[in-house]
């Protein structure tokens, strides 16, 4: 879907309504599958569109380093960047302190826009106000949907957390499942806590575990013992990819009857739901996550255009299983699902 230096207000307006209906950018040619994600900036910088040179955004996020799920949103903001014609440097800390630096630092070096998930919006309110202050606009991504329009936002990009889970806790209650474990596995991430909430509110019965996902050895052998101490759990929410396939490997050492769910996708997940040791994943998109924002804020800049009527733009939840795992599949592998 490439961009040309003519691109015009008409056809960029095109690719946000195609965005609202709901259809999936990430069906058009996508990048390769980047493996790197940390808080040093990538660049996605193409020629300038006119004489004031091109956008420049700043993609400041609470993921991880090596976590896949944000290696898909880097891929989909940079993809943007190219066919857009806009600047984009992404940057990641999952600490909420350094976070608000980074923001910060955008602010300091005057990007045209910015893009920010809100894990913890608390710890980045402060920070995004001011961005909002100096005329930068902000785009929220991802977690913290509730606070968005409050903190100045022109749009909050992702799925409503609560509602995915209790999507997932009426899966898996018609699965036959009665007692459910919900692994939580960043202190602090308001939309783990949500996606919980929500599975118990249509599944009943949920114990949540707090592990942490920096700590994989840690965090599978936490859910084994949750599992051996509690025979009667006979399913498990994970609220990540990389999660889900400690928690497979937890429920066969423990000899656990517990079957997996799972937020979010990567090759492994693919696989398991092929092979059964995983139900379901709750693909949110988050290639979207990253492509719609710098969009939204393409036309923000060169035309005044807003997005969701103060209403998140959903995302997902998209529940992905045996029935279309052969569909989805080859988009995880390059990278954009």
């Amino acid at each position: 879907m490439s961009v040309k230096k003519g691109f015009s207000l008409k056809k960029l307006a095109g690719v946000a309504a195609i965005a609202a209906a709901g259809l999936v950018l990430s069906a058009c040619s996508g990048p390769t599958a980047d493996n790197s994600n940390n808080s040093s900036p990538s660049s996605a910088t193409v020629a300038a569109p006119n004489a004031s040179g091109p956008l420049k955004v700043a993609v400041v996020t609470h993921g991880s380093a090596g976590d896949a799920f944000w290696n898909v949103v880097k891929n989909g903001a940079e993809q943007a960047g190219k066919d857009l014609n806009v600047g984009v440097d992404y940057f990641a800390d999952g600490d909420p302190g350094n976070q608000a630096r980074l923001i910060d630092n955008a602010v300091a070096q005057k990007v045209g826009g910015l893009v920010v998930s809100m894990a913890n919006p608390q710890a980045l309110q402060t920070s995004i106000q001011n961005a909002v202050k100096a005329g930068i606009p902000v785009v929220t991504i991802n977690s913290g949907e509730d606070f968005s329009a409050q903190f100045g936002a022109i749009a909050h990009v992702g799925q409503s957390e609560g509602l995915a889970g209790q999507g997932a806790g009426q899966r898996l209650k018609a699965a036959g499942k009665t007692k459910l474990l919900c692994v939580i596995h960043e202190a602090g991430n308001i939309g783990q806590n949500q996606r919980c909430d929500g599975a118990k509110q249509t599944f009943g019965s949920v114990t949540t575990l707090q592990v942490d996902i920096s700590n994989p050895t840690d965090a599978q052998a936490r859910i084994r013992g949750a599992l051996q101490s509690d025979p009667s759990i006979d399913a498990v929410l994970a609220l990540n990819s990389q999660v889900a396939a400690r928690a497979v490997a937890a429920a066969k050492e423990a000899s656990s009857k517990a079957q997996v769910a799972t937020f979010d996708l990567n090759a492994d997940v693919v696989t398991a739901i092929k092979d059964g040791s995983i139900l379901f994943a709750i693909d949110q998109q988050q290639y979207e996550q990253g492509y719609l924002p710098v969009v939204f804020l393409k036309l923000y800049k060169e035309n005044g255009n807003t997005i969701g009527g103060g209403k998140p733009v959903q995302t997902g939840p998209g529940f992905v299983d045996k029935t279309n795992i052969d569909t989805v599949a080859p988009y995880a592998q390059r990278g954009t699902r």
